[in-house]
C-alpha cells in the first residue's frame, strides 16, 4: 500500500469513493458530477490537500484537509473531511496510514490541530477515529444552505 497525494487523473475514482461516503452520511447526497467538481476545486487550492491510498496502483482510500484559521488558537488548523477507505479494503490498517499521513503534514505546516465532523449514527467511524487518539468536543455541528 501506498500513500500519496491526489492529482486531477485521480477524480473518477476519488469521487466513486465519496459515493460510498455519502450513501452512509444522511446529510449528503452523492452526486458524482458535485463531488468531482468539488474534488477540481480542492485540487486547485494551495490550501488543502488530498491524500489517496493506493493497493496494487488502484486508488482505495482518500481523505482531504482545508487549513482555516482559528481565532481560538491564533494559529492555522486544518479540517480534515472525506476519511473514506473502500469497503473491501477497511480494517488493513489503510484508514489509520491517511490519518498518520494528515498529521505529519499537519505537524510539518505547524498546523495547531486537526479536527473532522463524523455522522452522528455512523458508530464504526466513531470507534476508528477514539482509537486513533481523536476526542470528542462539546461543538455541535449546524448547517444552513445557502
Amino acid at each position: 500500500m501506498k500513500i500519496r497525494t491526489a492529482n486531477e487523473n485521480d477524480i473518477p475514482a476519488l469521487a466513486e469513493l465519496l459515493h460510498e461516503l455519502f450513501a452512509i452520511e444522511t446529510d449528503f447526497t452523492p452526486d458524482f458530477e458535485i463531488q468531482s467538481n468539488g474534488l477540481a476545486l480542492l485540487l486547485e487550492q494551495s490550501n488543502s490537500v488530498i491524500f489517496v491510498a493506493e493497493d496494487n496502483e488502484n486508488i482505495v482510500g482518500m481523505c482531504t484537509l482545508q487549513i482555516h484559521v482559528s481565532t481560538a488558537k491564533g494559529r492555522k488548523v486544518g479540517i480534515v473531511e472525506d476519511v473514506v477507505v473502500d469497503i473491501a479494503h477497511r480494517s488493513k490498517g489503510i484508514g489509520s496510514a491517511l490519518l498518520r499521513t494528515l498529521e505529519e503534514w499537519a505537524t510539518t505546516n505547524q498546523l495547531a490541530r486537526l479536527q473532522l465532523l463524523v455522522d452522528r449514527d455512523n458508530h464504526p467511524a466513531w470507534g476508528f477515529y477514539r482509537r486513533q487518539g481523536w476526542q470528542t468536543t462539546n461543538l455541535v455541528s449546524w448547517m444552513k444552505h445557502i
